[in-house]
């Protein structure tokens, strides 16, 4: 254990986010993160292409053998998505990818992160809409000099 030890030289703190991102890729371990981004990537450039409803339920997985591996939350999905599996391979082609088959796995997890639920304006009630006029119309008539005694 004592040589094993004395054989490496103590790690380098990065100075930043992105050098730690870089020392990390730049080690041998590095190809599997590597490998994640790139399918990241392609399931931000496939995605898309799905139904918005259908896309919601749906991740790229994996990319291996010429397949796509898709995951999907409910069987419901694994049936829409083959579905859409001829424009969802003739995409994957046209991005440079030699697939010629989909597959998809169904499982228990959500796959894809939930869209924020979209806020509609709350409309202000006529004495809301009063009482913002006049807070508006009293810093109007302020002087930020202060007060006005002089004449």
């Amino acid at each position: 254990m004592g040589l094993m030890s004395g054989s490496r030289s103590p790690p380098r703190r990065p100075s930043s986010p992105l050098a730690a991102l870089d020392a990390l890729l730049a080690e041998p371990a590095g190809d599997p993160i590597r490998r994640a981004l790139w399918l990241d990537g392609l399931d931000r450039r496939l995605r898309p292409h799905l139904p918005s409803s259908l896309a919601a339920h749906a991740r790229l997985a994996n990319f291996e053998n010429r397949r796509l591996v898709f995951l999907v939350d409910a069987p419901v999905w694994k049936a829409k998505l083959r579905l859409a599996a001829p424009e969802l391979l003739d995409v994957a082609r046209s991005i440079g990818l030699d697939a010629v088959e989909l597959v998809v796995k169904t499982t228990i997890v959500p796959v894809a992160a939930a869209a924020p639920p979209s806020r509609k304006p709350i409309p202000m009630s006529a004495a809301a809409q009063q009482a913002f006029q006049a807070a508006l119309a009293s810093l109007k008539d302020s002087d930020p000099s202060g007060p006005d005694d002089a004449a």
